[in-house]
């Protein structure tokens, strides 16, 4: 590219794989994302580096494993975000929506952060926190809907966090935080490119679309849920299970034996939220192409992690099955194929390194994560022959200490650090994970040969990443402060 691009990075929370109808998912409504794939490159094996919010997005904004960057669960610091290299190299840096960072609203490489967080925070174990969200409702002068709200309701415990939007739709989180993208978008006058990040919170349970697009669902095909298996799964996923049965988290409740209708009503509720995502996804881009910016523009669309939604009887995510390790990734613009899907098993923190290449910043020798630029070209990009996740010390998933996913082609193992129970399942005849391989003679010597190679990849990982702490040090401040504004940085009249 002769000159940087703007780059707007879009990430949902919680979406599954197979939410994108461009991506294969014939029972979704998505035609503004089906168009955004047809303009550039889809991956169609893309993998999180952490089954769940914080983990994921560190992971994803450091270019390194949570072993690494130390961010196993929610509440844990930032050491580093990349996106300060973008500041430093000319961007306009901002965040509007959901970024999941500790401290919430610390710069962290961004000159502006309008953030949105968590859908439902109304619980006494989560941080106090009012954000742009809570700042609407207040001024509307309406009660905010949570669990807390939800629980007044009768049949609450039938709805599996799935119920109708009730109040103006520009209330809605998702709505409201592309819209406040729109309106950024809009009002920008700078002459520097900018970077966007919209943490669009959906669809991240309650699953609460407005009655317009449940609509669109009504009688329409929908998935078979995984049936549940939890006497053959591990004992630390079995406590998982029990767990979200005894816990309404993030207002699901979450049902032992859910009748066909309430998990089909549940996903109704699900897919229809995303089927809102797109629209606003597509009304991103019409301000983008109203201001002729998007010709100079790279967007990126992908989620943080996936959502169980009742396979193999599991709640949200904290857990490895492919429902939940497998996201949908677009990339379309300047200098990106048109119409290509890449099948290769790749890392979401993958999309760091190429987001900085794309800005003409340095990527750090330390970053574990490998640039995708190589697949939005004619060159032979290098494979990954291994996909690795990792989840420790949450508040949820309490019965191992160290869970890691190893994915080699197309056999995923599943390690438990303080057991010698896991999960090994081969994908190419068992894509839906229910013929657990890991006591299988068959499959031993495979089962300790990948065993073997978590071990050897977080030791040369631990290398590789060395410079990783040096970073940390020397960019502590600018963490915690707005970047400084480059001389071409300050706004005026005229436009990307």
């Amino acid at each position: 590219m002769s000159k940087q691009p703007n780059i707007v990075f879009i990430i949902t929370d919680q979406q599954r794989f197979d939410t994108i109808a461009a991506l294969g998912a014939e029972h979704m409504l998505t035609p503004n994302l089906d168009k955004l794939a047809k303009r550039g490159t889809a991956f169609s094996n893309m993998y999180i580096t952490s089954p769940s919010c914080a983990p994921s997005r560190a992971s994803l904004f450091t270019g390194t494993y949570p072993h690494t960057n130390g961010v196993f669960r929610n509440d844990e610091l930032w050491q580093y975000c990349w996106v300060k290299d973008l500041a430093e190299v000319g961007y306009r840096t901002v965040n509007v929506g959901k970024m999941h960072t500790m401290p919430i609203e610390g710069a962290f490489g961004f000159h502006e952060r309008h953030v949105v967080e968590n859908k439902d925070r109304d619980h006494p174990n989560l941080p106090f926190y009012l954000d742009n969200w809570d700042k609407a409702f207040f001024v509307k002068g309406v009660e905010k809907p949570s669990r807390v709200t939800q629980r007044r309701r009768q049949d609450y415990g039938g709805q599996l966090g799935a119920w109708v939007w009730q109040d103006e739709e520009i209330l809605h989180p998702d709505v409201f935080t592309c819209q406040m993208a729109k309106w950024w978008l809009n009002r920008y006058t700078g002459d520097d490119p900018f970077f966007l990040q919209v943490g669009i919170p959906g669809p991240h349970p309650p699953y609460d679309p407005t009655q317009e697009y449940l609509d669109m669902y009504e009688g329409r095909a929908l998935p078979d849920v995984i049936p549940a298996d939890p006497e053959a799964q591990p004992e630390a996923l079995k406590g998982l299970r029990r767990f979200m049965l005894g816990e309404d988290a993030d207002g699901v409740v979450h049902l032992p034996d859910p009748t066909l209708e309430q998990s089909r009503r549940q996903r109704a509720h699900y897919y229809a939220n995303v089927s809102m995502i797109d629209t606003q996804v597509g009304e991103i881009m019409d301000v983008l192409e109203a201001r002729g910016a998007l010709a100079d523009t790279i967007v990126v669309f992908t989620s943080d992690h996936g959502d169980a939604l009742g396979d193999h009887g599991h709640s949200q995510k904290w857990n490895m099955y492919q429902s939940t390790v497998q996201v949908p990734a677009i990339v379309a613009g300047p200098g990106i194929a048109v119409d290509k899907m890449v099948t290769d098993n790749v890392a979401l923190f993958d999309l760091g390194p190429t987001i900085l290449e794309w800005a003409g910043a340095q990527i750090p020798d330390w970053m574990a994560a490998q640039s995708l630029t190589p697949y939005f070209g004619d060159a032979t990009a290098p494979k990954r022959t291994q996909v690795f996740a990792e989840h420790s010390n949450d508040a949820l998933l309490t019965g191992t200490r160290l869970m890691t996913m190893l994915l080699d082609g197309h056999i995923k193992l599943v390690h438990f650090i303080d057991s010698d129970e896991g999960q090994l399942f081969d994908l190419s005849c068992d894509p839906k994970e229910q013929n657990n391989l890991w006591s299988d003679s068959h499959y031993a010597d495979v089962r300790t040969r990948m065993i073997n190679d978590i071990f050897k990849w977080r030791s040369e990982s631990s290398l590789t990443t060395q410079g990783f702490i040096h970073a940390c040090v020397s960019g502590a401040l600018a963490l915690m402060s707005p970047p400084a504004h480059t001389a071409r940085g300050q706004h005026r009249e005229g436009s990307r």
